[in-house]
């Protein structure tokens, strides 16, 4: 075999040309890294809005049009002001809604008197989600499935249960009535509910709490009271049905979590389905955790419509400390994290106040953020709930939005409803002394929200646009001129085109 000759100078000249290449590649690459914009934060700022017994708007029932729409907006300016990205807005509480329907009542919360309509005449809903997107804020309209009234309301119960259209699916349980589950026409009935917001709205989202099968109620000698769902379990049973009726009451919320689910897709795939369960599974997951038995009690699976990829987002409320050993949040983060094989987006449901001392509210909130933020398989938080964040109670709301809430972050994509990435925008820009004149728009449809990056001084600043800006003057000496613009649009699918880019001049 013919040994390999080595040439020494050739060899010599090769490593040259390497370490030059590897320089001037080096070069390139700081050169376009110094062009090219930081990565958008992605993380979800949801706070839950609850018109139930007015909690955080109207303020009082009966308000007049004007002084509601004030309030509305006040509130969806202070979530802008936060850097917040979505609000879920309560829009059926019981059987009742915050809407214009055919189908249902105007709520009392609203206007005082169940079927009583605003006046001036107004669609909260509509106003809702016009002022929302007008501040970059997604809208998602949270729905009660199956409770029909609260006893003790300005409305006698008896009446509004005579009134629902089908009372043969109605059963009292404690100081309410409800919907039975297990009643073929009560899935149907509640799903149409939904639907027919999600055709007439432009919503972003449809949102459930932790309501399914009711909380347990007592009797004055403190034995729980099941609920009554006698006539269907015996219909279930004259049919062949062989589940047990715990069994039966879970298949019957699964049935229609289920059904939401594709039925929304199937609408309009962009709009996201939501849950907020109790934030406890079942008692030993994992194992130092106690509580209610969510999964025996209210036969709400939480689990199950994770792993079956039945939600876009789950939201657990984890209303409890870091440092409460048998609820502790960080560990039963974890714990959902690990059930999260589907890879939908968790989002945490938080207490902004109510702990046990003022200071507690600003460090335990601002913690409760950072654990989100560090853990695998999390991306935001949902935060209840809006009144005190609109009073900054024990200054909660000013401690978010100087710190953790500083800049502002894209809502997380769902790239299990879509991939389609938007087309890169037409970016133009005219500069004139100390201003910089700029205008975009989409080359290929809509845009949900635009993503404006400027590099000045060497430091680059986000900020995210709602659809309708498409224009900006931008005021700036000679010395702090923008370098380098850099503009990508979001669609509805929470996707990032590729950005336009516009350079400076040198000298700049």
């Amino acid at each position: 075999m013919l040994k390999p000759t080595f040439n020494p100078p050739t060899a010599r000249w090769l490593f040259v040309w390497l370490w030059v290449g590897a320089i001037l590649a080096g070069f390139a690459a700081a050169g376009s890294s110094a062009q090219t914009p930081p990565e958008v934060r992605r993380e979800f700022r949801g706070l839950w809005v609850a018109t139930v017994d007015n909690i955080d708007w109207p303020s009082q029932r009966g308000l007049p049009t004007g002084q509601q729409q004030t309030e509305l907006i006040a509130l969806l300016d202070h979530a802008a002001a936060l850097r917040l990205n979505a609000i879920i807005l309560q829009v059926r509480p019981s059987c009742d809604t915050f809407y214009e329907s055919k189908i249902e009542p105007w709520s009392e919360y609203l206007t005082g008197q169940r079927g009583r309509a605003p006046s001036p005449f107004y669609d909260p809903l509509a106003f809702a989600v016009s002022e929302a997107h007008k501040r970059g804020l997604e809208l998602h309209a949270w729905f009660n499935p199956y409770r029909v009234s609260k006893h003790g309301t300005n409305t006698p119960a008896s009446s509004q249960q005579s009134a629902f259209p089908h009372p043969e699916w109605v059963r009292a349980y404690g100081n309410s009535d409800w919907l039975d589950p297990a009643e073929e026409g009560t899935r149907q009935y509640s799903l149409n509910v939904i639907l027919d917001v999600v055709r007439r709205y432009d919503i972003d989202g449809v949102h459930f709490d932790d309501y399914f099968y009711p909380y347990p109620d007592k009797t004055q000698t403190g034995r729980e009271l099941d609920f009554p769902d006698s006539v269907s379990w015996g219909r279930y049973q004259a049919g062949g049905g062989k589940l047990s009726r715990a069994d039966w009451r879970r298949e019957n919320v699964d049935r229609f979590v289920q059904a939401v689910y594709q039925a929304i897709k199937k609408e309009k795939p962009w709009v996201k389905f939501g849950i907020s369960p109790f934030g406890i599974w079942r008692p030993g997951n994992p194992p130092q955790i106690t509580g209610l038995d969510a999964c025996d009690k209210l036969f709400a699976d939480s689990r199950k419509w994770f792993a079956e990829g039945w939600v876009d987002y789950l939201a657990p409320q984890l209303y409890w400390r870091i440092d409460d050993k048998p609820h502790s949040f960080p560990v039963l983060l974890r714990w959902w994290a690990a059930q999260n094989t589907r890879h939908r987006n968790l989002w945490p449901g938080m207490q902004v106040t109510g702990w046990k001392e003022p200071g507690d509210d600003v460090t335990e909130t601002v913690r409760e953020i950072g654990l989100t933020r560090g853990q695998a398989g999390a991306s935001g938080n949902l935060l209840w709930h809006a009144r005190p964040l609109l009073r900054d109670e024990h200054g909660v709301a000013g401690a978010l939005q100087r710190g953790v809430y500083a800049a502002p972050a894209l809502v997380p994509a769902c790239p299990w409803l879509s991939g389609d990435r938007p087309v890169q925008p037409l970016l133009r820009a005219a500069q004139d002394r100390g201003e910089l004149n700029l205008n975009w728009q989409s080359t290929n449809g809509p845009v949900w929200q635009w993503v404006l990056q400027k590099k000045a001084a060497g430091l680059w600043t986000t900020e995210i646009l709602p659809a309708q800006t498409t224009s900006l003057t931008i005021q700036a000496g000679p010395a702090n001129m923008p370098e380098v613009i850099a503009l990508s649009a979001v669609n509805r699918f929470g996707n990032l085109s590729t950005a336009a880019i516009w350079r400076g001049s040198p000298g700049n």
